[in-house]
């Protein structure tokens, strides 16, 4: 077996033994991918892929129609240790294809009659150092075409053919954007998601991306000024305390113990010590990342557990900036992945003066 479905068997093997279950069953594309490393969409609208990837304590099975059987274990799983089943397209459903190989009791994160409900994001959590090397290249590469598209950027531009660009540049890169965020300077003091008009950008621009390939997610926001407002550089330099304040409490949370609700203390926290005590409310925070744009996301009562190594994208905004990057938080380093080092970077710490961490700030650009 290989060293991929190893670690994955480790850990079902546990979820299988604390539940009671036989199996488990995973045809949302992000778990597939957890899963086996391959991609089971065809279709982008559809919450589940063509395909559900299982575990049954012993093996590692497919499930899939006769359409997709063959292009999926030449081209998505290529594992030796996958048996593949098919059933004819007209005669079954994923549901049904499952149920029929699957032995129970077992779950699945779809709808199988008799099925319980697995919630996958339980069993991504933590992050394999297989996966870190996968995730530390996509950050780079999510970054890298963030970064190059923002360097080119006019105030004339529309905030669509900005989100254009930052699509292809991305999509020949083997990445997927189900988020693009541009918003020009008035958009951008006005809405926190800020979804791409035909607007042009003006004196300033927020550019915001969560972006995946290979199951993992990476966010991202760049900034970029021609005529900014004065205010900007004030509120990104609190947007940036406050984020730092985030990955330093998720840092000091997973040594120590604790829920995500901590960490989210530490966030209104910062927030109050930068003088935007009610910011908060307007926008939520982000949180853990990795095979979801956010496992979950930090609120005042949330009990999630706060694991390392794994990844974190805190998303903190005062009114018109916003400051946003994807981190590794383990229980010795906060490691910025969404990285370049060409970006106008920062040295912002936390309200305890521990934690250092490099930001990036804003990107000023002439007008041609």
């Amino acid at each position: 077996m290989d060293d991929r479905l190893a670690s994955r068997a480790d850990r079902l093997d546990a979820f299988l033994d604390e539940r009671g279950l036989e199996a488990v069953w995973f045809a949302r594309p992000n778990s597939f991918a957890w899963l086996t490393g391959g991609d089971n969409v065809v279709s982008r609208d559809a919450p589940l892929g063509v395909a559900a990837a299982g575990y049954d304590g012993d093996e590692f099975h497919v499930v899939t129609d006769n359409i997709e059987a063959t292009r999926l274990l030449h081209e998505e799983v290529s594992h030796e240790d996958v048996r593949m089943h098919q059933y004819q397209w007209y005669e079954g459903s994923l549901e049904s294809g499952v149920a029929a190989v699957s032995p129970t009791p077992a779950a699945a994160d779809f709808d199988v009659p008799d099925f319980e409900n697995v919630d996958a994001s339980e069993v991504r959590q933590p992050l394999t150092d297989d996966d870190i090397e996968t995730y530390r290249d996509l950050c780079s590469d999510v970054a890298s075409a963030v970064e190059r598209v923002a360097r080119q950027v006019q105030p004339t531009d529309t905030e669509h053919e900005v989100a254009s660009g930052l699509r292809v540049t991305l999509h020949a890169m083997g990445i997927e954007v189900p988020v693009a965020l541009v918003g020009g300077a008035r958009r951008a003091q006005k809405y926190r998601h800020y979804t791409p008009t035909q607007e042009e950008l003006g004196d300033y621009a927020l550019i915001s991306v969560t972006a995946q390939r290979d199951g993992l997610y990476a966010s991202c926001t760049r900034t970029v000024a021609f005529d900014a407002p004065d205010w900007l550089e004030d509120r990104h330099e609190k947007a940036m305390r406050v984020e730092v304040n985030a990955l330093a409490g998720t840092q000091r949370v997973a040594r120590h113990g604790g829920t995500s609700a901590d960490v989210f203390d530490d966030i209104r926290d910062a927030y109050d010590a930068v003088g935007e005590s009610d910011e908060w409310l307007n926008h939520h925070q982000g949180g853990a990342a990795g095979f979801a744009g956010r496992e979950w996301f930090a609120t005042p009562d949330a009990e999630h557990e706060v694991h390392s190594p794994m990844g974190y994208a805190y998303n903190p905004t005062i009114t018109g900036a916003k400051s946003e990057d994807t981190a590794l938080v383990t229980t010795a380093d906060i490691e910025i992945m969404t990285s370049t080092g060409t970006w106008p970077t920062e040295t912002v710490s936390d309200e305890s003066g521990h934690v250092e961490l490099e930001r990036h700030g804003i990107l000023h650009l002439d007008v041609e």
